[in-house]
């Protein structure tokens, strides 16, 4: 069976390059002679705020690339654990390597006393983002120094300039080391890092799925499982979940799916993270600032609205009266179209087929796929001879973890425990060169006005 989920991923490969090829868009892969001259919109859109060789989002193509390798090729071939070194290592990692990085993260799932911590809150009534971002903050306090009093960074002890104190409102120069240096460092207890290098990442990406399985437990009266050192991530995650160990097609889904959702470009959770990095806080609230960026409906959480829309549909045969008045109003079908993706969404070219495999073994959702498939094709028809709409990743992803036994109110912190592979690979990364974000505001408000005491307004 997992032959066959190779098989399905590269037939989904081979319809992508048939249909699309390998163009490759110049000017978002050449080396920028800074300050970059570029076409910026509200909300900063289209601005180039920074040099990444962590992935690149070929919107034109529609292909995904991690590091040099296609998205097809490391869902096919590899798993999360080896995505994880690959993203934040910058290279596929060896046998030993991988041996080591996988046993650090089986160590680091264990996380008893944040749990211990989490379950002092009202949790059971939290939304699961909240929960997710709450237990990130107090796993950041069990492991590191960072809440003591001397754990802040001390600026006098920086080499270069960054800081506000620095005159920041005028034309970019694109000086390529504006980076902090700190020459002294803390003394810590063995036990503790520095929420500032590499195990601080593999502590993040080791324990957030165990802060999500925890909180669904409660959340449902059980008691938080321990995690499974015989298992690998993915399996882990479900173990915690469900209380027993998934089938080998449930492990390999999952972990295709966790690589899919691995990191997307300069989104919104990662540039909010990469933000908080530049002021030299911590890889935590970082990671904490990405959750909280994930946690807005324009981000995360589309593929519950897709599985709603679905069910208030009902049938595959309601699919053309319910979308002739939503198409008539100009209304958005939830999982349709990309803010990036010009052609046909790569992660969903691997879900689709997924999902429709997953749901011929549970005949429970069979009905929900075929709703789904039809209100593709008929969305397909009506507006792509001039608009070029496709499903997003998050039109199938439902019923992917629908069919694994996940209740919707997961599928976001699914996401940020995915993700949290590229939040913290970027921002080690951009750390390296660090310069604090600092865009401008064009002011639109009035100038001369005169101030009245209290008494005469």
């Amino acid at each position: 069976m997992n032959m066959d989920v190779k098989s399905l991923i590269m037939e989904a490969a081979k319809s992508a390059r048939e249909e699309t090829g390998n163009h490759v868009e110049t000017q978002f892969t050449q080396p920028p002679q800074w300050p970059v001259e570029c076409t910026v919109g509200p909300g900063l859109e289209g601005a180039i705020a920074c040099e990444s060789a962590v992935g690149y989002v070929n919107g034109t193509a529609g292909r995904l690339i991690y590091r040099g390798y296609d998205v097809f090729d490391l869902c096919a071939h590899s798993n999360f654990e080896e995505v994880a070194y690959l993203l934040l290592h910058g290279h596929l990692p060896t046998a030993s390597q991988f041996k080591a990085f996988s046993e650090k993260l089986k160590k680091y799932r264990h996380v008893p006393l944040t749990l211990r911590q989490l379950m002092g809150f009202p949790i059971e009534s939290m939304n699961s983002m909240a929960a997710l971002r709450l237990g990130t903050l107090l796993l950041r306090q069990v492991l590191t120094f960072r809440d003591l009093e001397d754990g802040r960074p001390d600026i006098a002890t920086a080499i270069s300039a960054d800081e506000d104190s620095v005159a920041m409102e005028r034309e970019p120069e694109g000086h390529q080391h504006a980076t902090y240096e700190f020459t002294q460092q803390k003394e810590r207890s063995p036990e503790q890092d520095s929420a500032a290098d590499i195990s601080s990442c593999y502590h993040l990406i080791a324990a957030l799925p165990t802060i999500v399985a925890a909180y669904h437990r409660i959340r449902n009266g059980q008691m938080p499982l321990a995690p499974d050192s015989e298992l690998g991530h993915a399996a882990n995650f479900l173990y915690m979940l469900k209380g027993e160990k998934p089938t080998k097609i449930e492990e390999r889904v999952m972990d295709v799916a966790l690589i899919l959702h691995a990191d997307h470009g300069m989104n919104a959770s990662t540039f909010a993270s990469l933000v908080v990095a530049s002021t030299l806080s911590d890889i935590y609230f970082s990671v904490g600032s990405g959750i909280a960026a994930l946690n807005g409906p324009l981000h995360g959480g589309a593929n519950e609205e897709v599985l709603h829309t679905l069910k208030e549909i009902g049938h595959h045969k309601n699919v053309a009266d319910w979308l002739s008045p939503k198409l008539a109003g100009n209304k958005k079908i939830p999982g349709f179209g990309h803010r990036v993706y010009k052609a046909y969404d790569p992660r969903a070219r691997i879900l689709g087929p997924l999902a429709k495999r997953l749901a011929e073994e549970h005949p429970e959702h069979q009905e929900l796929y075929l709703t789904a498939e039809t209100l593709e094709k008929e969305v397909s028809s009506r507006l792509n001879s001039n608009k070029k709409i496709f499903p997003n990743v998050d039109y199938y992803s439902g019923i992917v973890y629908l069919c694994l036994g996940i209740e919707p109110y997961l599928y976001t912190p699914i996401f940020a425990i995915s993700r949290v592979a590229g939040w913290t690979a970027r921002t080690t990364e951009y750390l390296e060169k660090n310069r604090i974000f600092r865009p401008r505001a064009v002011y639109t408000g009035e100038f001369d006005k005169k101030y009245t005491s209290m008494n005469d307004r």
